[in-house]
Order: C-alpha cells, then sequence, then structure tokens
C-alpha cells in the first residue's frame, strides 16, 4: 500500500517591495547622461524612461524631469532633430527601410511631426525607392517569387518595411509576376 501525500501550495502574497529610490535632480541627472551614453534617445524616450525614478505624478517630480531634459538640451546632449536626422540615415543606410516605416518608427519614439518630415525628407532625398526596396530584398536573401503565395509574402514584407504600393508592384512586374496575382494582391492591399 503506497501512501502518497500531497501538499497544497497556498499562494501567501509574500512580496516584498522595494523602497523606491527617489532622485534628486543630480542623480536622475547623471541617470539620464548614463542612458543617452548608451545610446541616443528622443525627449519623449528619456522622459518616460526618467517617469520611474521620480514621483511623477506630483508637481515636483514633473518639474525634476523638465530641469533635467532643459539641462540636457542646454548642454546639447539632447536634440530630436538630430536624433531624428541620425535615425533615419542609419535605418536607412544599414536597415534598408523605407520612408513610410522610418516615420512610423519615429512617431512611435515621440518625436513631433515636423521634425520627422525634415529628419525624413533630408535622409530619403536622393535615394531611388525601387533600389532601396531592391537594396532591402538583397539584405533579406528574398528571391524571385515562384508562386501566388511566395507574391504576397514579399509584398507584405515590403510593405512593413515602409515601401509604397506602387514601387512594390514594379518590382514584382519586373518579376513577371503573373496579372492574376498582382490583381489579388491588389485587392489585398485596398
Amino acid at each position: 500500500m503506497c501512501f502518497s501525500r500531497t501538499f497544497a501550495v497556498t499562494s501567501l502574497n509574500m512580496s516584498f517591495p522595494r523602497p523606491r529610490k527617489t532622485y534628486t535632480e543630480d542623480e536622475l541627472y547623471e541617470y539620464a547622461v548614463g542612458a543617452l551614453g548608451r545610446r541616443m534617445r528622443s525627449v519623449a524616450e528619456l522622459k518616460r524612461l526618467l517617469r520611474p525614478r521620480v514621483e511623477a505624478e506630483t508637481e515636483y517630480g514633473q518639474t525634476l524631469i523638465e530641469l533635467v531634459i532643459r539641462r540636457l538640451k542646454d548642454q546639447g546632449y539632447l536634440n530630436d532633430a538630430q536624433y531624428a536626422s541620425a535615425y533615419s540615415a542609419f535605418r536607412r543606410d544599414n536597415e534598408k527601410f523605407g520612408r513610410m516605416r522610418v516615420i512610423t518608427d519615429l512617431k512611435a519614439k515621440g518625436v513631433h511631426g515636423e521634425v520627422i518630415e525634415k529628419a525624413v525628407d533630408s535622409a530619403y532625398e536622393d535615394v531611388n525607392e525601387e533600389k532601396q526596396a531592391r537594396n532591402y530584398l538583397r539584405r533579406k536573401r528574398l528571391n524571385k517569387p515562384k508562386d501566388q503565395k511566395q507574391s504576397a509574402r514579399i509584398f507584405r514584407q515590403l510593405a512593413r518595411a515602409g515601401f509604397g504600393s506602387r514601387t512594390i508592384f514594379s518590382i514584382l512586374k519586373k518579376w513577371d509576376v503573373d496579372e492574376e496575382t498582382l490583381t489579388a494582391l491588389e485587392e489585398e492591399s485596398s
């Protein structure tokens, strides 16, 4: 005869929250400089990063964050225009993304619309979108599609990468994708 004992483990709420350290202005500044030393950030990203370090819901916490941001801007460590310009150039040259993807990413990072427009326009000024899309396909090692499923996959991947449908259809037509597939993709994208 075998007796097995099963113990019911009750979960006791034994979480011991750490006491939150509230940062002074100088400590918050040092933290922000360290964060910017690791990588460039937009003003909005840095604010999001600093909020948990102060009591952000209080007026004092908001003021502290604004003081640190102002100090970083005055010293040239924080500049959304430079950030957007560098980010656009990096995504264009290294990732081979289209302009719409860069615009979407910068909006998600909290950069202002006018700053995005200027930075992306200057970064993509002399870029041939079709050539950029072909470079993207080469970077992703995507070859000429053999069937409708592969054509749709390439279409979606290029659309996610920020290329316009006109450019995508131009590339697919040059690859001799049949009209039926192109029509189906056009209806899907509408």
